[in-house]
């Protein structure tokens, strides 16, 4: 069969790797792609967005099933779009329906789900610059930190955690009056703190029946110790060493049964991956926030640890037959570093030239923010190259994944050294 992946990430570049190693993958087609799923599959110039482009290029290459990576294309209703096109229907479709993604698209919404499933999470309102007034009086009746979200998308930047009430008002009224993250912050959320360690869960669901992905946990600031300004990721592990089975089970019990009975009772047609971003207080598990596909760089250590066939489990899921499928995962650890251009998360250089990518090397490289030009690979985002390594132990993966990143090297290259050293 053929198959398409929309995207262009170290998401997109992994689950290109993956679907690759299928034997039931004929042809594989990613759009936009990058440099390194280009030597894996065709790119395609198409935006995710280009639903259009994307209906022809379906067409063309007689693609019948489609990995939806993004956010961005899932709120806008890409599944919707090939459901009611007579040319698409019969494609299969990896990734929920409008309605669903709201869950990403509107943290208000994400909330109110939770609070009607009775999921553990963070107590909250919603203002708007109409009750803003309201809002600049709940702040004062919090306790800091004071946590506020821009309730749309606002590309990873929309969470602001601040300690002082001033400030904490002060932005309030740069979110709703000022429109600081344009329409996104039209509606915010005022949330309690929640101190504790976050993870990431991954769920693949058919809407009804649903696998556990190995559980993930990611480095989001940019500085050593968890220091400096938030990022889209530094890097990930898996598994997680502080997940207990008792633990994992409050996870399955308490949250994700809860999650996928929510879909069915509400009416939100899912099918596809559910990213529950979550936080461990105590030794009980809390949401913070839930994703409608999955996750970077968590994709790049949960998916090398996945031994099945990844084509056969989403047509499994396409089809409605999640609960004949057991997933096998990869017992050791797995570990990926990012390589992130130098300014990032702030102004940065694109068109870097990239050396040593081709040094023999036992880590797999994930492409994140790459193209081809001049013949060269050369930088093309903030974060450039997931460096993924397998290990018995943490300290092992990691260690590999040093050494590779020794033989590479572009201009301003920036990456963490403690990743895993909190465990």
């Amino acid at each position: 069969m053929n198959i398409l992946i929309i995207g262009g990430g170290g998401r997109e570049h992994t689950f290109a790797w993956k679907i690759a190693q299928s034997p039931l993958c004929n042809q594989l087609f990613v759009a936009p792609g990058n440099a390194g799923t280009a030597a894996i599959a065709t790119n395609l110039a198409l935006g995710v967005n280009n639903f259009d482009g994307i209906k022809a290029a379906v067409i063309e290459h007689k693609i019948t099933l489609v990995v939806v990576g993004p956010e961005d294309p899932l709120v806008n209703g890409i599944h919707d779009f090939f459901l009611a096109d007579g040319d698409l229907k019969h494609v299969a479709v990896i990734g929920p329906q409008k309605e669903a993604a709201r869950l990403e698209g509107s943290k208000e919404f994400a909330k109110e789900f939770m609070q009607a499933q009775n999921i553990p999470t963070a107590q909250y309102a919603s203002f708007t610059a109409a009750t803003l007034a309201e809002g600049l009086t709940f702040l004062e009746g919090m306790k800091a930190p004071y946590v506020l979200k821009a309730d749309g998308l606002a590309a990873g930047k929309g969470v602001l955690i601040l300690e002082d009430l001033q400030e904490a008002k002060k932005q309030l009224i740069e979110m709703l009056i000022e429109e600081k993250f344009g329409a996104a912050s039209t509606t915010v959320v005022i949330e309690e703190f929640l101190d504790g360690i976050e993870l990431s869960c991954f769920v693949l669901t058919d809407g009804k029946n649903f696998v556990t992905l190995p559980m993930a946990k990611d480095y989001k600031r940019i500085g050593e110790g968890d220091t400096g300004l938030n990022t889209g990721g530094m890097g990930a592990i898996s598994p997680v060493s502080f997940v207990t089975p008792a633990f994992e089970e409050k996870i399955q019990q308490r949250i994700v049964l809860p999650t996928i009975e929510g879909f069915e009772k509400r009416n939100l047609p899912f099918v596809g991956f559910v990213f529950i971003g979550l936080i461990k207080v105590g030794d009980d598990p809390y949401v913070i926030e839930y994703n409608v596909r999955m996750g970077d760089p968590e994709t790049e250590v949960v998916l090398p640890r996945v031994k099945n066939d990844l084509v056969e489990v989403l047509l499994a899921t396409a089809k409605g037959e999640l609960d004949k499928i057991t997933l096998e995962e990869d017992p050791r650890a797995a570990i990926t570093v990012m390589l992130v251009s130098g300014g990032y998360p702030e102004a940065y250089e694109k068109g870097k030239k990239m050396k040593g990518l081709d040094h023999p090397t036992e880590s797999i490289l994930f492409h994140a923010g790459t193209k081809l030009a001049e013949g060269q690979v050369q930088t093309s985002g903030g974060r450039v190259l997931a460096v993924t390594s397998f290990g018995n132990k943490y300290s092992d993966a990691l260690k590999t994944s040093y050494s590779t990143i020794k033989n590479i090297s572009f201009d301003g290259m920036n990456y963490r050294k403690d990743l895993g050293f909190d465990l």
